[in-house]
């Protein structure tokens, strides 16, 4: 037989031999993915053992330099080309990973600790001078020096003898005409790294792209809602309402995230909206399931009044112990605020169908309009939009709202204080007299 016969036969011979270990991985992974998936206790764990062993395998092979440059265990770089290289298996890890811990706000205020570097950051910067832009040129950040007249003003107000719920309403009714202190160049907005960096912090789960990072359409939506209708337009509640502050005392709603909504409820009303604050527990006995929970009342309250436009969830953050989230506005200390998002999308899989939410750019446009008039008018007041991969409710209306106020780290006094800046803020986004 011809030599070139012989090269024929070993070609044959190897693409045999590559064939067949294909196939041997394929089912390798399909045998992982079903013990992943249906295994419980030992067969279960085992199915996550040899899922993670094949991570390995498929580096090994693929991107050997990548294995040599990680520590032992699966990082974020494996998965992400784990599931380039095996789709499927992007999806069912994917699915598993919501369904154990999506619900899980434990898992939640872990995140919210780990953020603690970033939340150090941000108030260091906020203590410092900002340059920002006017009117395309720029200026420094006006000082927050208080003149002799606003200094007295502030201590006639603390040595106000009335309750501190009377004394965070009067000082709202100071501060509805509040002027704005910085001009955020909105040309600037334009630029979708300067976006993303100044105005979110986005989890690693998740991702978003210009496409809905983009300022035309955050700024676009008319989120004004019709005062003349009949019946509440605002929703308050709290998936969480067991959480409190440094010093509230267990059992009491008063001084936990409920107290805020009274608080809320009553500034709001002042500004002439009408609020229906719902005071349901759905984190007892257990908090890790608390938004499946409290959806489908959720939904029947909105179903039964039509009215309602705005539906806002009250949150206080979990950080580390050594963390403070305070700003000085108008003289007065008060817990930062965040506003949070849930984006329906993982990293490595893309969006969820089964957790879809047909108002996400609303609730981004919601969002991002609060935050942009909170830098305006009371900057430090915010922390940058979390943006996160699951969609907490935010699915039943278009102007929806996740706000955390503060945290376990603040005084309950300092969270009652920043009532006073969202109430005007949302009258102000809520009435376009931005």
């Amino acid at each position: 037989m011809p030599r070139g016969g012989d090269g024929l036969v070993r070609r044959k011979a190897r693409e045999g031999r590559k064939l067949s270990l294909l196939l041997l991985i394929i089912l390798f992974a399909l045998l992982c993915s079903f013990f992943y998936h249906y295994g419980e206790g030992m067969l279960g764990s085992m199915g996550q053992n040899l899922s993670l062993k094949f991570y390995n395998g498929v580096l090994r092979v693929y991107v050997p330099s990548v294995v040599c440059s990680q520590e032992e265990g699966p990082s974020g770089v494996y998965r992400d080309v784990t599931a380039s290289v095996y789709p499927a298996i992007g999806c069912n890890e994917q699915r598993i990973w919501y369904e154990s811990q999506a619900e899980n706000m434990s898992q939640y205020e872990n995140l919210a600790a780990m953020e603690n570097a970033q939340a150090k950051q941000i108030l260091a910067e906020n203590k410092n001078v900002e340059r920002v832009e006017v009117d395309g040129q720029s200026a420094t950040e006006v000082d927050e020096t208080k003149t002799a007249e606003d200094v007295e003003q502030n201590k006639s107000l603390k040595e106000t003898n009335s309750s501190d719920e009377d004394n965070v309403i009067q000082a709202a009714e100071k501060m509805t005409k509040s002027d704005k202190k910085k001009k955020i160049n909105r040309k600037k907005l334009e630029d979708f790294d300067y976006l993303r960096q100044t105005f979110y912090q986005i989890d690693n789960m998740t991702t978003i792209g210009k496409d809905q990072l983009c300022v035309d359409k955050l700024l676009k939506p008319d989120m004004t809602v019709d005062t003349s209708v009949d019946g509440p337009q605002i929703l308050i509640y709290h998936t969480h309402s067991q959480e409190g502050y440094k010093d509230s005392r267990p059992g009491k709603a008063s001084e936990s995230v409920v107290g805020l909504g009274d608080t809320l409820t009553k500034l709001l009303e002042d500004k002439g909206f009408r609020v229906l604050h719902h005071k349901g527990t759905y984190d007892l006995p257990d908090r890790d399931h608390a938004y499946s929970a409290a959806a489908p009342e959720i939904e029947q309250i909105i179903k039964d009044n039509p009215s309602i436009q705005v539906v806002i969830d009250l949150h206080r953050d979990g950080v580390a112990e050594g963390t403070r989230l305070v700003t000085e506005q108008n003289g007065k200390k008060m817990a930062q605020i965040m506003f949070f998002n849930g984006l329906s999308r993982t990293t490595s899989t893309g969006d969820i169908a089964y957790l879809k939410n047909p108002y996400i750019e609303d609730n981004l446009a919601f969002s991002f309009q609060m935050q942009l008039a909170a830098a305006e008018y009371y900057p430090g007041l915010t922390r940058r939009i979390y943006l996160k991969g699951y969609r907490y409710n935010m699915h039943f209306c278009p102007k929806s709202l996740l706000v955390e106020v503060g945290a376990q780290t603040n005084t309950l006094k300092e969270a009652k204080n920043s009532m006073e800046p969202l109430a005007d803020l949302l009258s102000k986004v809520l009435k376009g007299e931005e």
